[in-house]
Protein backbone atom coordinates (compact mmCIF):
# COMPACT_ATOMS: atom_id res chain seq x y z
CA UNK A 1 0.00 0.00 0.00
CA UNK A 2 1.16 3.47 -1.00
CA UNK A 3 2.07 6.39 0.93
CA UNK A 4 -1.06 8.31 -0.58
CA UNK A 5 -3.62 5.35 -0.19
CA UNK A 6 -2.27 4.62 3.42
CA UNK A 7 -3.08 8.33 4.38
CA UNK A 8 -6.44 8.40 2.71
CA UNK A 9 -7.45 5.39 4.00
CA UNK A 10 -6.40 6.19 7.69
CA UNK A 11 -8.60 9.80 7.08
CA UNK A 12 -11.32 7.43 6.59
CA UNK A 13 -11.21 5.66 9.19
CA UNK A 14 -13.09 8.94 10.99
CA UNK A 15 -14.23 8.12 14.58
CA UNK A 16 -12.07 4.78 14.51
CA UNK A 17 -8.62 6.74 13.44
CA UNK A 18 -9.57 8.42 16.98
CA UNK A 19 -9.73 5.35 18.97
CA UNK A 20 -6.56 3.70 17.38
CA UNK A 21 -4.49 7.14 18.09
CA UNK A 22 -6.16 6.56 22.20
CA UNK A 23 -5.57 2.79 22.25
CA UNK A 24 -1.80 3.37 20.98
CA UNK A 25 -1.06 5.86 23.80
CA UNK A 26 -2.70 3.83 26.43
CA UNK A 27 -2.08 0.31 25.26
CA UNK A 28 0.49 0.43 22.54
CA UNK A 29 4.02 0.25 21.56
CA UNK A 30 5.86 3.54 21.90
CA UNK A 31 8.99 2.20 21.24
CA UNK A 32 8.60 1.69 17.70
CA UNK A 33 8.27 5.54 17.36
CA UNK A 34 10.90 7.35 17.49
CA UNK A 35 11.24 11.65 17.65
CA UNK A 36 10.61 12.47 13.82
CA UNK A 37 8.11 9.64 12.90
CA UNK A 38 5.36 8.37 15.08
CA UNK A 39 4.36 4.89 14.34
CA UNK A 40 0.67 4.10 14.81
CA UNK A 41 -0.81 1.18 14.21
CA UNK A 42 -3.90 0.62 11.78
CA UNK A 43 -6.41 -2.73 11.80
CA UNK A 44 -6.51 -4.11 8.25
CA UNK A 45 -9.84 -5.14 7.81
CA UNK A 46 -10.53 -6.92 4.34
CA UNK A 47 -14.05 -6.60 3.34
CA UNK A 48 -15.76 -10.15 1.68
CA UNK A 49 -16.57 -9.58 -1.87
CA UNK A 50 -18.25 -12.13 -4.24
CA UNK A 51 -15.86 -13.75 -7.17
CA UNK A 52 -17.13 -15.27 -9.85
CA UNK A 53 -14.89 -18.37 -11.24
CA UNK A 54 -14.94 -17.30 -15.13
CA UNK A 55 -13.83 -21.21 -16.39
CA UNK A 56 -16.24 -22.93 -18.22
CA UNK A 57 -16.44 -25.67 -16.10
CA UNK A 58 -20.11 -26.38 -14.61
CA UNK A 59 -21.23 -26.65 -11.14
CA UNK A 60 -19.30 -27.28 -8.15
CA UNK A 61 -20.62 -30.73 -7.67
CA UNK A 62 -19.06 -34.01 -8.41
CA UNK A 63 -21.66 -35.23 -10.89
CA UNK A 64 -20.25 -37.02 -14.07
CA UNK A 65 -21.65 -34.15 -15.87
CA UNK A 66 -20.50 -31.63 -13.32
CA UNK A 67 -23.75 -31.31 -11.87
CA UNK A 68 -24.37 -31.95 -8.10
CA UNK A 69 -26.63 -34.56 -7.42
CA UNK A 70 -29.33 -34.73 -4.80
CA UNK A 71 -27.79 -35.51 -1.46
CA UNK A 72 -24.10 -35.21 -2.98
CA UNK A 73 -22.12 -33.48 -0.39
CA UNK A 74 -20.01 -30.69 -1.58
CA UNK A 75 -16.52 -30.53 -0.90
CA UNK A 76 -14.41 -27.60 -1.29
CA UNK A 77 -11.21 -27.51 -4.19
CA UNK A 78 -7.93 -28.15 -2.57
CA UNK A 79 -6.07 -24.74 -1.78
CA UNK A 80 -9.71 -23.01 -1.10
CA UNK A 81 -10.24 -22.00 2.84
CA UNK A 82 -8.16 -22.54 5.69
CA UNK A 83 -5.09 -24.02 5.45
CA UNK A 84 -3.44 -26.74 7.79
CA UNK A 85 -2.43 -25.46 10.94
CA UNK A 86 -3.40 -25.30 14.62
CA UNK A 87 -6.48 -22.50 15.03
CA UNK A 88 -5.27 -19.14 16.11
CA UNK A 89 -1.60 -19.39 15.93
CA UNK A 90 -1.28 -16.00 13.36
CA UNK A 91 -2.09 -12.77 14.71
CA UNK A 92 -4.49 -9.97 12.77
CA UNK A 93 -3.09 -8.30 9.85
CA UNK A 94 -2.15 -4.97 10.73
CA UNK A 95 -0.07 -1.93 9.36
CA UNK A 96 1.78 0.92 10.88
CA UNK A 97 0.41 5.09 9.85
CA UNK A 98 3.33 6.93 9.73
CA UNK A 99 3.21 10.84 10.76
CA UNK A 100 5.97 13.17 11.69
CA UNK A 101 4.88 15.01 15.04
CA UNK A 102 3.33 18.32 13.40
CA UNK A 103 0.42 15.70 11.92
CA UNK A 104 0.35 13.81 15.53
CA UNK A 105 -0.07 16.91 17.20
CA UNK A 106 -3.09 18.05 14.29
CA UNK A 107 -4.27 14.70 15.42
CA UNK A 108 -4.14 14.58 18.57
CA UNK A 109 -5.67 18.57 19.35
CA UNK A 110 -8.89 16.60 17.29
CA UNK A 111 -9.13 13.56 19.31
CA UNK A 112 -8.99 15.24 22.71
CA UNK A 113 -10.82 18.35 21.66
CA UNK A 114 -7.46 20.16 21.67
CA UNK A 115 -6.29 23.44 20.12
CA UNK A 116 -3.10 24.86 21.35
CA UNK A 117 -1.82 27.67 19.69
CA UNK A 118 2.13 28.28 20.66
CA UNK A 119 3.29 31.80 21.08
CA UNK A 120 6.43 32.95 19.39
CA UNK A 121 8.89 34.80 21.49
CA UNK A 122 12.05 36.05 20.16
CA UNK A 123 12.12 38.11 16.68
CA UNK A 124 14.13 36.65 14.31
CA UNK A 125 12.62 38.56 11.16
CA UNK A 126 10.72 41.76 10.45
CA UNK A 127 9.24 42.31 6.50
CA UNK A 128 7.63 44.64 5.29
CA UNK A 129 3.93 43.47 4.17
CA UNK A 130 1.16 44.83 2.21
CA UNK A 131 0.35 49.22 2.33
CA UNK A 132 -2.30 48.65 5.07
CA UNK A 133 -0.81 51.07 8.05
CA UNK A 134 -1.14 54.90 8.06
CA UNK A 135 0.77 57.34 9.59
CA UNK A 136 0.52 61.38 10.12
CA UNK A 137 3.53 61.56 7.79
CA UNK A 138 5.11 60.55 4.73
CA UNK A 139 6.45 60.85 1.00
CA UNK A 140 3.61 62.92 -0.96
CA UNK A 141 3.20 60.00 -3.05
CA UNK A 142 1.81 58.12 -0.63
CA UNK A 143 -0.81 60.36 0.47
CA UNK A 144 -4.17 58.24 1.33
CA UNK A 145 -6.59 60.23 -0.61
CA UNK A 146 -9.92 57.91 0.55
CA UNK A 147 -8.96 58.67 4.22
CA UNK A 148 -7.65 62.42 3.51
CA UNK A 149 -11.40 62.87 1.82
CA UNK A 150 -13.18 60.71 4.58
CA UNK A 151 -11.74 62.78 7.10
CA UNK A 152 -13.02 66.16 6.05
CA UNK A 153 -16.08 65.12 5.26
CA UNK A 154 -16.51 63.35 8.30
CA UNK A 155 -15.36 66.71 10.16
CA UNK A 156 -18.09 68.67 7.47
CA UNK A 157 -21.04 66.71 8.62
CA UNK A 158 -20.02 67.20 12.26
CA UNK A 159 -19.83 71.19 11.67
CA UNK A 160 -22.82 71.90 9.61
CA UNK A 161 -26.19 73.08 10.49
CA UNK A 162 -29.60 74.23 9.25
CA UNK A 163 -28.57 77.75 8.99
CA UNK A 164 -32.00 79.02 8.00
CA UNK A 165 -33.58 77.25 10.91
CA UNK A 166 -31.20 78.98 13.34
CA UNK A 167 -32.17 82.32 11.82
CA UNK A 168 -35.88 81.29 12.27
CA UNK A 169 -34.74 81.25 16.15
CA UNK A 170 -33.65 85.18 15.83
CA UNK A 171 -37.59 86.23 15.07
CA UNK A 172 -38.30 84.73 18.44
CA UNK A 173 -40.31 87.55 20.58
CA UNK A 174 -38.02 89.91 22.50
CA UNK A 175 -34.84 86.91 21.96
CA UNK A 176 -31.64 88.40 21.42
CA UNK A 177 -28.25 86.95 19.96
CA UNK A 178 -27.56 85.16 23.34
CA UNK A 179 -31.00 83.67 23.59
CA UNK A 180 -30.75 82.29 20.27
CA UNK A 181 -27.58 80.91 20.95
CA UNK A 182 -28.08 79.31 23.84
CA UNK A 183 -31.47 77.73 22.17
CA UNK A 184 -29.32 76.70 19.42
CA UNK A 185 -27.03 74.84 22.12
CA UNK A 186 -29.85 73.06 23.98
CA UNK A 187 -31.16 71.81 20.15
CA UNK A 188 -26.98 70.28 20.15
CA UNK A 189 -26.67 72.66 16.91
CA UNK A 190 -22.97 73.21 16.47
CA UNK A 191 -23.29 77.00 15.46
CA UNK A 192 -20.98 79.43 17.04
CA UNK A 193 -22.01 83.14 18.60
CA UNK A 194 -20.54 84.91 16.05
CA UNK A 195 -22.46 83.13 13.34
CA UNK A 196 -25.78 84.07 14.84
CA UNK A 197 -24.49 88.02 15.52
CA UNK A 198 -23.67 87.94 12.19
CA UNK A 199 -26.77 86.71 10.94
CA UNK A 200 -28.73 89.49 13.23
CA UNK A 201 -26.79 91.96 11.88
CA UNK A 202 -27.57 91.14 8.42
CA UNK A 203 -31.33 91.39 9.47
CA UNK A 204 -31.00 94.13 11.11
CA UNK A 205 -29.43 95.99 8.27
CA UNK A 206 -32.54 94.22 5.72
CA UNK A 207 -35.35 95.17 7.90
CA UNK A 208 -33.84 98.79 9.52
CA UNK A 209 -35.49 97.73 13.35
CA UNK A 210 -33.40 95.52 15.96
CA UNK A 211 -33.61 92.34 15.97
CA UNK A 212 -35.96 91.96 19.27
CA UNK A 213 -38.37 93.74 17.77
CA UNK A 214 -38.81 90.98 15.24
CA UNK A 215 -41.78 88.81 16.51
CA UNK A 216 -42.71 85.96 14.09
CA UNK A 217 -43.03 83.33 17.10
CA UNK A 218 -44.18 84.33 20.49
CA UNK A 219 -41.67 81.75 22.42
CA UNK A 220 -38.85 79.32 21.11
CA UNK A 221 -41.49 76.04 22.06
CA UNK A 222 -43.96 77.63 19.35
CA UNK A 223 -40.76 78.13 16.85
CA UNK A 224 -40.19 74.15 17.54
CA UNK A 225 -43.98 72.97 17.06
CA UNK A 226 -43.90 74.41 13.75
CA UNK A 227 -40.41 74.07 11.85
CA UNK A 228 -38.64 71.22 11.69
CA UNK A 229 -34.74 71.07 11.53
CA UNK A 230 -33.32 69.84 8.31
CA UNK A 231 -30.94 67.09 8.81
CA UNK A 232 -27.23 67.69 7.14
CA UNK A 233 -27.27 64.78 4.79
CA UNK A 234 -30.57 65.68 3.41
CA UNK A 235 -29.48 69.06 2.14
CA UNK A 236 -26.08 67.66 0.88
CA UNK A 237 -28.21 64.91 -1.18
CA UNK A 238 -30.23 67.92 -2.47
CA UNK A 239 -27.64 70.74 -3.22
CA UNK A 240 -24.36 68.69 -3.28
CA UNK A 241 -21.12 69.97 -1.88
CA UNK A 242 -19.21 72.85 -3.20
CA UNK A 243 -16.19 72.17 -1.29
CA UNK A 244 -14.39 69.74 1.73
CA UNK A 245 -12.95 71.82 4.16
CA UNK A 246 -9.59 70.02 4.35
CA UNK A 247 -7.15 70.71 6.64
CA UNK A 248 -3.35 69.02 7.19
CA UNK A 249 -4.29 67.16 9.68
CA UNK A 250 -6.71 65.05 7.99
CA UNK A 251 -4.06 63.83 6.54
CA UNK A 252 -2.86 59.93 6.27
CA UNK A 253 -0.05 58.96 4.59
CA UNK A 254 0.01 54.64 3.97
CA UNK A 255 3.65 52.69 4.53
CA UNK A 256 4.19 48.97 4.88
CA UNK A 257 3.08 47.03 7.93
CA UNK A 258 5.93 45.57 9.47
CA UNK A 259 5.48 41.64 10.38
CA UNK A 260 7.54 40.33 12.83
CA UNK A 261 8.31 36.69 12.61
CA UNK A 262 8.89 35.23 15.47
CA UNK A 263 10.23 32.03 16.47
CA UNK A 264 8.61 29.72 18.52
CA UNK A 265 10.96 27.60 20.19
CA UNK A 266 9.70 25.75 23.05
CA UNK A 267 11.93 23.77 26.18
CA UNK A 268 10.49 21.02 27.80
CA UNK A 269 12.45 19.81 31.06
CA UNK A 270 11.04 16.19 31.62
CA UNK A 271 11.48 15.20 35.44
CA UNK A 272 10.73 11.78 36.91
CA UNK A 273 11.15 10.05 40.10
CA UNK A 274 13.83 7.54 39.98
CA UNK A 275 13.89 6.38 43.67
CA UNK A 276 13.08 2.57 44.93
CA UNK A 277 9.49 2.55 44.72
CA UNK A 278 9.18 3.73 41.21
CA UNK A 279 8.55 0.03 40.11
CA UNK A 280 8.09 -0.87 36.56
CA UNK A 281 4.97 -0.04 36.45
CA UNK A 282 4.79 3.30 37.44
CA UNK A 283 7.79 4.06 35.39
CA UNK A 284 5.67 2.57 32.40
CA UNK A 285 2.56 4.82 33.31
CA UNK A 286 5.20 7.93 32.99
CA UNK A 287 6.70 7.02 29.63
CA UNK A 288 2.80 6.86 28.41
CA UNK A 289 2.31 10.11 29.76
CA UNK A 290 5.40 12.06 28.90
CA UNK A 291 6.70 10.94 25.70
CA UNK A 292 3.19 11.47 23.11
CA UNK A 293 3.80 15.22 24.87
CA UNK A 294 7.32 15.18 23.88
CA UNK A 295 5.91 14.40 20.39
CA UNK A 296 2.58 16.75 20.65
CA UNK A 297 5.04 19.69 21.38
CA UNK A 298 7.66 19.33 19.00
CA UNK A 299 5.08 19.11 16.24
CA UNK A 300 3.23 22.96 17.60
CA UNK A 301 7.11 24.38 18.21
CA UNK A 302 9.49 25.27 15.16
CA UNK A 303 12.33 23.70 17.51
CA UNK A 304 11.68 21.72 20.43
CA UNK A 305 14.57 20.97 23.06
CA UNK A 306 14.06 18.80 25.52
CA UNK A 307 16.07 17.92 28.56
CA UNK A 308 15.74 14.83 30.76
CA UNK A 309 15.95 15.36 34.98
CA UNK A 310 15.81 11.83 37.22
CA UNK A 311 16.04 11.98 41.15
CA UNK A 312 16.20 10.40 44.04
CA UNK A 313 17.54 12.16 47.41
CA UNK A 314 19.66 13.87 44.81
CA UNK A 315 18.82 14.65 40.80
CA UNK A 316 20.99 14.40 37.83
CA UNK A 317 20.70 14.94 34.24
CA UNK A 318 20.63 12.52 31.71
CA UNK A 319 19.37 11.65 28.11
CA UNK A 320 15.92 10.37 27.23
CA UNK A 321 17.48 6.74 26.74
CA UNK A 322 18.50 6.16 30.47
CA UNK A 323 15.45 8.85 31.76
CA UNK A 324 12.18 6.08 31.73
CA UNK A 325 14.42 3.20 33.07
CA UNK A 326 16.89 4.06 35.30
CA UNK A 327 15.90 3.18 39.01
CA UNK A 328 18.15 3.93 42.30
CA UNK A 329 17.76 2.73 45.77
CA UNK A 330 17.63 5.95 47.31
CA UNK A 331 15.06 7.83 48.93
CA UNK A 332 13.08 10.70 47.78
CA UNK A 333 13.73 14.72 48.16
CA UNK A 334 11.78 16.35 44.69
CA UNK A 335 13.43 19.48 45.66
CA UNK A 336 16.31 18.16 44.73
CA UNK A 337 14.91 17.82 40.79
CA UNK A 338 13.65 21.22 40.89
CA UNK A 339 16.57 23.16 42.16
CA UNK A 340 18.52 21.50 38.96
CA UNK A 341 15.76 22.48 36.84
CA UNK A 342 16.19 26.27 38.06
CA UNK A 343 19.88 25.96 36.80
CA UNK A 344 18.83 24.66 33.33
CA UNK A 345 16.31 27.16 32.61
CA UNK A 346 18.50 29.53 32.66
CA UNK A 347 20.25 28.54 29.11
CA UNK A 348 16.30 29.04 28.06
CA UNK A 349 15.31 33.10 28.61
CA UNK A 350 12.15 33.23 29.44
CA UNK A 351 11.45 36.35 26.89
CA UNK A 352 12.85 33.91 23.94
CA UNK A 353 11.72 30.82 25.09
CA UNK A 354 8.27 29.17 25.75
CA UNK A 355 9.50 26.73 29.08
CA UNK A 356 7.84 23.51 30.00
CA UNK A 357 8.20 21.85 33.36
CA UNK A 358 7.05 18.37 33.11
CA UNK A 359 7.40 16.02 36.70
CA UNK A 360 6.24 12.57 37.44
CA UNK A 361 6.22 10.41 40.02
CA UNK A 362 4.27 7.94 42.59
CA UNK A 363 3.73 11.05 44.70
CA UNK A 364 5.92 10.45 47.71
CA UNK A 365 8.36 13.09 49.07
CA UNK A 366 10.78 13.09 52.00
CA UNK A 367 8.50 15.12 55.18
CA UNK A 368 7.73 18.44 54.34
CA UNK A 369 9.78 19.03 51.09
CA UNK A 370 6.82 19.77 49.02
CA UNK A 371 5.37 22.79 51.37
CA UNK A 372 8.65 24.31 52.50
CA UNK A 373 10.82 23.86 49.26
CA UNK A 374 9.29 22.50 46.01
CA UNK A 375 5.97 24.91 46.06
CA UNK A 376 8.46 28.09 46.19
CA UNK A 377 10.77 26.81 43.56
CA UNK A 378 7.74 26.31 41.50
CA UNK A 379 6.68 29.28 41.85
CA UNK A 380 9.94 30.57 41.33
CA UNK A 381 10.47 28.92 37.80
CA UNK A 382 9.02 31.00 35.22
CA UNK A 383 7.44 28.38 33.00
CA UNK A 384 4.23 28.49 30.59
CA UNK A 385 3.28 25.48 32.55
CA UNK A 386 3.89 23.27 35.26
CA UNK A 387 2.03 19.96 35.25
CA UNK A 388 2.76 16.79 38.00
CA UNK A 389 1.97 13.28 37.25
CA UNK A 390 1.15 11.45 40.08
CA UNK A 391 1.43 7.22 38.83
CA UNK A 392 0.16 5.08 41.82
CA UNK A 393 -1.37 2.36 40.77
CA UNK A 394 -3.71 0.85 43.05
CA UNK A 395 -4.53 2.79 46.15
CA UNK A 396 -1.26 4.84 46.84
CA UNK A 397 1.01 4.61 49.83
CA UNK A 398 -0.15 6.25 53.13
CA UNK A 399 2.67 9.08 52.33
CA UNK A 400 1.64 9.74 48.65
CA UNK A 401 0.99 13.37 49.43
CA UNK A 402 2.51 16.01 46.92
CA UNK A 403 -0.13 15.83 44.07
CA UNK A 404 -2.27 16.69 47.28
CA UNK A 405 -0.08 19.45 48.45
CA UNK A 406 0.70 21.13 44.82
CA UNK A 407 -3.07 21.37 44.02
CA UNK A 408 -3.95 22.58 47.51
CA UNK A 409 -1.45 25.03 46.71
CA UNK A 410 -2.24 26.28 43.53
CA UNK A 411 -5.43 25.60 43.37
CA UNK A 412 -7.20 26.47 39.89
CA UNK A 413 -3.77 28.89 38.48
CA UNK A 414 -3.68 28.70 35.34
CA UNK A 415 -0.19 27.46 35.34
CA UNK A 416 -0.11 24.55 37.00
CA UNK A 417 -1.58 21.39 36.00
CA UNK A 418 -1.79 17.94 38.51
CA UNK A 419 -2.98 15.20 36.98
CA UNK A 420 -3.15 11.23 38.19
CA UNK A 421 -2.89 7.63 36.57
CA UNK A 422 -3.06 4.47 38.33
CA UNK A 423 -3.33 2.47 34.77
CA UNK A 424 -2.55 3.04 31.43
CA UNK A 425 -6.53 4.17 30.40
CA UNK A 426 -6.15 6.89 32.55
CA UNK A 427 -3.29 8.16 29.96
CA UNK A 428 -5.04 10.35 27.54
CA UNK A 429 -7.09 11.65 30.28
CA UNK A 430 -4.38 12.84 32.26
CA UNK A 431 -2.90 14.52 28.72
CA UNK A 432 -5.92 16.23 28.17
CA UNK A 433 -5.57 17.29 32.03
CA UNK A 434 -2.51 19.07 31.88
CA UNK A 435 -2.48 20.67 27.56
CA UNK A 436 -6.03 21.59 28.03
CA UNK A 437 -4.52 24.02 31.14
CA UNK A 438 -2.14 25.40 28.75
CA UNK A 439 -4.44 25.91 26.32
CA UNK A 440 -7.09 27.65 28.45
CA UNK A 441 -4.36 29.57 29.86
CA UNK A 442 -3.46 30.81 26.12
CA UNK A 443 -7.46 31.43 25.24
CA UNK A 444 -7.32 29.23 22.73
CA UNK A 445 -8.02 26.06 23.87
CA UNK A 446 -11.69 24.32 23.22
CA UNK A 447 -11.18 22.32 26.31
CA UNK A 448 -15.74 22.44 26.92
CA UNK A 449 -17.62 19.57 25.69
CA UNK A 450 -14.68 17.07 25.21
CA UNK A 451 -15.96 13.52 25.33
CA UNK A 452 -13.57 11.64 27.86
CA UNK A 453 -15.35 8.42 28.39
CA UNK A 454 -15.11 9.75 32.11
CA UNK A 455 -17.54 7.89 34.29
CA UNK A 456 -16.37 8.92 37.87
CA UNK A 457 -18.11 12.33 37.69
CA UNK A 458 -15.09 13.74 37.90
CA UNK A 459 -14.64 17.63 37.72
CA UNK A 460 -11.52 18.82 35.34
CA UNK A 461 -10.07 22.21 36.64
Amino acid sequence: MGLTEDRERFREVGESRREDLAEFISHGDLGGSDADRVKIPVKVVDLPAFEYDQRSAGGVGQGGDGQPQPGQPVEPEPGDGDEEGDPGEEGGDHEYYEMDPEEFARELDEALGLDLEPKGKRVVEEVEGDFTDTARSGPRGTLDVDEFFKRGLKRHLATDFDGEYVREGLFVDGADVDDVFAWARDQGIPVSRAWIADAAATLEDERAEPVAALDRWESFDALDAEVDREPVTHRIRREGLDSVPFRREDERFRHPEVIEKRERNVVVINVRDASGSMRETKRELVERVFTPMDWYLTGKYDAAEFRYVVHDAEAWEVDREEFFGIQSGGGTRISSAYELVEEIVEEYPYDEWNRYVFAAGDSENAGSDTTEKVIPLMESIDANLHAYVETQPGDGAANARHADEVEAAFGDADDVAVARVSEPDDVTDAIYEILSTEAEADGSGTADGRATGRTDGGERR
